[in-house]
């Protein structure tokens, strides 16, 4: 009987500290480069990808997460797949963009993009693009369609993604 509590005990006190342990261990945010930019923009599926270009610096780039968020519960059922590119600076561990990350709850896939010099890159995300974030980016197969400045609503989005369909740019 001693040996079974005891067994018992050891297990419960092993679980409790795997448990502490998986709960301590650090978010961590994927970095890309150019190159896997350039491979997720050119993904010839059956799949329609959405990429928001923000900072967590940028005002208007945080009041419209909340929309992408939705729009990310409402369609990840589909063919459809969203990444929020964050253009902040990729220092160490990341640890200001972890933080907002687990602030926000954000759900959708969230990468860190290290990119280099902008003038090296901007360009072959898209050509209309400035480089004023917030920014994004339809694609379907080889279509684009391109938005700079930030939505106003889900509503505005929707549209976005709704005008891009129906024009045949994707």
């Amino acid at each position: 009987m001693i040996k079974i509590k005891t067994t018992l005990i050891f297990l419960l006190t092993q679980g409790a500290l795997m448990a502490q342990s998986q709960a301590v261990q650090p978010f961590d945010v994927t970095v890309i480069d150019r190159n896997e930019m350039y491979r997720l923009i050119k993904i010839k599926d059956d799949t329609l990808r959405l990429f928001n270009f923000w900072a967590t610096w940028c005002k208007p780039c945080v009041q419209e997460l909340p929309y992408f968020e939705q729009m990310n519960q409402e369609m990840s059922q589909g063919k459809f797949r969203q990444y929020l590119i964050s253009l902040d600076f990729n220092e160490g561990q990341n640890k200001r963009l972890v933080s907002f990350i687990e602030k926000n709850k954000l759900r959708s896939t969230v990468l860190l993009f290290d990119g280099g010099d902008p003038n090296q890159w901007i360009d072959s995300i898209h050509p209309e693009w400035s480089g004023t974030i917030p920014a994004s980016l339809l694609v379907y197969q080889e279509q684009r369609c391109f938005f700079e400045g930030n939505f106003k609503d889900l509503n505005s989005l929707k549209k976005y993604v709704l005008e891009c369909k129906n024009n045949h740019k994707i």
